[in-house]
C-alpha cells in the first residue's frame, strides 16, 4: 500500500512581494501563488489557517484588551515602582514573560511587550490556549481537532523550541516513518525583517537556509513514502518602516485622563480605543481625523474584512496607519523597529504566499484561510 505525506510548512512573513522575484523554492514547489492576508497580525493569522475561519468567527484576534474584571494580571501591578530603565529592557520584559506565563498557566504565544505595570491590571490577554493544538481556539475548530478526532498519526512543531530543533524532531519522524502529516512553523524569518527590513541581502540568504532545510526534510522521507505533497505558505508579508508617528503623545495632549475617559492599546500599525464617556468619544475621534499618517476604520470596512466584534471586545474605534509607518512608542516596543506587518490586507506587503510541488492548486483558494481546506482534504483522502 503506497503511502503519501502531506507535509504543510509555514514560513512566517514570507510575503509575495519578498519573493516574487526570487528563486525560492523553484525546484523544490515550483507552483506559486499569492494570498491575500487577514487583517490583523500573527495573532490572528495563525489560528486563520489553522482553522480555516475569519477572526469574526474564531475570535482570536490581537492579544491584549481592555478588560479590568478579567485581567489575570493583577500580580504583576507590583512591579510598577520598578525603574523604567530597568522594566523596559527587552531581555528583562522576557524573563518576566516566561515566570508570568508558567505562572499563569497559558499555553499559547505570549509576551508582555511593552505594556506598562501601572496599567497592566486594565487587560486581559486573548491567547490563553495554543493555535497549534486541538482545542486551541478561542472559538471552533482547528486542524489539529480533526486529526486527533480521525485518529491519523501527525507533527506539529513546538513554538518553544528553535528552528533547528523543530526540522530535526521533524526529520527524526520522517525517517521512522510514522506519521502521514506535518505541520511546521518557521518564525525566523519574521524575526530577520523585524531587524533588518526587506531590502537586506540576509533575506536572500535565509532563503536559501529554508531551501536547503526543506531539501533535507524530503531526503528524510525518502524509503518511508512514495509520495511528499509539499505546500510552503506565509501568514503575511513585511513592510520597511520608514516614517514614525509618536501617536501616544498626541493623545495624551488631549484635556482626558487615561482610565477615567478611555482606555486604549497602542499596536505597532493600529491604535484600539474604548471609550467610557461621550466626550472621550469625540475628542478622540477628532484628533484622529487629523493624523494624516492613517485613519479611522468604518464599521462597514471591518466588516467587511471579517474582523468586527459586535461586543467590541477588541476596541470601540480601530486607527490604522499607513504603510510603512510604525506607532512608536507603543504596547509593542518603546524603540523602532526597521519593518512590521499588521497593515491593512490590500497593502502591496501584506499579501501572503503559496508554494506547492502539485501541479495544480483549487481556484478557490485565495485567501490564507483557504489553507485550511488543502490541508482538510490531505487528511480526508
Amino acid at each position: 500500500m503506497s503511502r503519501t505525506l502531506s507535509l504543510f510548512i509555514m514560513v512566517d512573513a514570507c510575503g509575495w512581494e519578498i519573493v516574487k522575484n526570487d528563486p525560492f523554492l523553484n525546484s523544490q514547489a515550483p507552483h506559486r501563488t499569492r494570498l491575500e492576508s487577514v487583517f490583523g497580525y500573527s495573532s490572528t493569522c495563525v489560528p486563520s489557517i489553522v482553522s480555516g475561519n475569519w477572526p469574526d468567527e474564531h475570535l482570536n484576534w490581537c492579544y491584549f484588551v481592555h478588560d479590568p474584571k478579567n485581567s489575570p494580571f493583577k500580580f504583576l501591578r507590583a512591579l510598577r515602582w520598578l525603574p523604567k530603565a530597568i522594566t523596559s529592557r527587552r531581555i528583562v520584559r522576557r524573563l518576566l514573560t516566561k515566570w508570568a506565563k508558567s505562572k499563569l498557566g497559558f499555553k499559547g504565544y505570549f509576551d508582555l511587550y511593552n505594556i506598562p505595570f501601572q496599567d497592566i491590571h486594565n487587560y486581559d490577554f486573548t491567547e490563553k490556549k495554543s493555535p497549534l493544538q486541538a482545542g486551541g481556539m478561542n472559538r471552533g475548530t482547528n486542524i489539529f481537532d480533526s486529526l486527533q478526532e480521525k485518529g491519523i498519526p501527525h507533527f506539529v512543531s513546538d513554538p518553544d523550541k528553535t528552528e533547528e530543533q523543530n526540522r530535526d524532531a521533524l526529520s527524526a519522524r520522517l525517517q521512522a516513518g510514522d506519521i502521514d502529516f506535518a505541520f511546521m512553523y518557521w518564525a525566523g524569518l519574521d524575526g530577520l525583517l523585524h531587524r533588518v527590513g526587506n531590502d537586506s541581502p540576509e533575506v536572500p540568504a535565509k532563503l536559501r537556509v529554508y531551501e536547503q532545510w526543506i531539501a533535507q526534510l524530503q531526503a528524510a522521507a525518502q524509503g518511508r513514502y512514495d509520495e511528499v505533497k509539499l505546500y510552503v505558505f506565509s501568514d503575511h508579508g513585511m513592510a520597511n518602516c520608514d516614517e514614525h508617528l509618536n501617536l501616544k503623545t498626541f493623545i495624551e495632549e488631549l484635556p482626558l485622563r487615561y482610565g477615567r475617559d478611555y482606555s486604549v492599546v497602542y499596536d505597532s500599525t493600529m491604535a484600539r480605543f474604548w471609550f467610557f464617556n461621550e466626550d472621550a468619544r469625540r475628542q478622540i475621534s477628532a484628533a484622529l481625523s487629523r493624523v494624516p499618517q492613517g485613519r479611522i476604520l468604518p464599521e462597514a470596512e471591518l466588516k467587511q474584512m471579517r474582523a468586527h466584534f459586535d461586543d467590541h471586545q477588541f476596541g470601540e474605534l480601530i486607527f490604522l496607519v499607513k504603510e510603512g509607518v510604525l506607532i512608536v512608542p507603543s504596547h509593542m516596543g518603546e524603540r523602532p523597529i526597521r519593518a512590521m506587518h499588521g497593515y491593512h490586507p490590500h497593502d502591496p506587503h501584506s499579501y501572503a504566499t503559496l508554494f506547492t510541488n502539485q501541479t495544480s492548486l483549487p481556484a478557490e483558494v485565495t485567501h490564507i484561510p483557504h489553507i485550511h481546506r488543502l490541508m482538510a482534504h490531505a487528511i480526508a483522502a
